[in-house]
């Protein structure tokens, strides 16, 4: 499959490569940047599963989550997107074999509007190649620049969640 390129006024956004493995687990390594990504310790095992698990959603699906850089930069400040999710959090919940949204940013670049114009680019890109559809979203609660970004793309709380021995999760749907 060849990669889809998307750009903004700031961003590049392509399809996960074996090269970005470093990239990607320097952006899951800062403290501040995984706060509300759940509590695991960053580690390459980690960023290799993140990467393979989101190339496999692009095999697989059709779809997955973008690498991010500013124009003409190499460094990847962000990994946002729609890809294929299975939470095991039970069929009711909605988010069992479904399109999920998700982005994280470096903290470098939080409050500039980056993973708003990624992911309204990644969206539009996913509308646009699959039709539109239902796409679900969690959100750790208690993060409230993430809880703000989903409602401007159209994302619209229908429920809470909270799963053995972790965070409290708000659960958006667009549909």
């Amino acid at each position: 499959m060849s990669a889809p390129l998307l750009t903004t006024a700031r961003l590049e956004l392509w399809q996960p490569q074996a090269g970005d493995l470093a990239d990607l687990y320097e952006l899951t390594r800062d403290d501040e940047t995984r706060r509300f990504l759940g509590s695991f310790a960053p580690s390459e095992m980690d960023a290799f599963a993140r990467l393979y698990r989101n190339a496999g959603s692009w095999a697989l699906h059709g779809y997955g989550t973008f690498m991010v850089r500013m124009k003409g930069q190499g460094r990847i400040v962000a990994n946002c997107g729609v890809f294929r999710s299975h939470r095991g959090f039970g069929s009711e919940l909605g988010l069992d074999n479904v399109p999920e949204a998700g982005w994280i940013v470096h903290k470098d670049h939080w409050g500039k509007g980056l993973a708003r114009e990624a992911m309204e680019a990644a969206l539009g890109w996913f509308d646009a190649a699959h039709g539109r559809q239902r796409i679900a979203c969690m959100i750790e609660q208690g993060h409230g620049a993430s809880d703000a970004l989903a409602g401007r793309l159209g994302f619209v709380r229908y429920a809470t969640h909270q799963p053995e021995g972790a965070a409290r999760l708000a659960l958006y749907e667009r549909n």
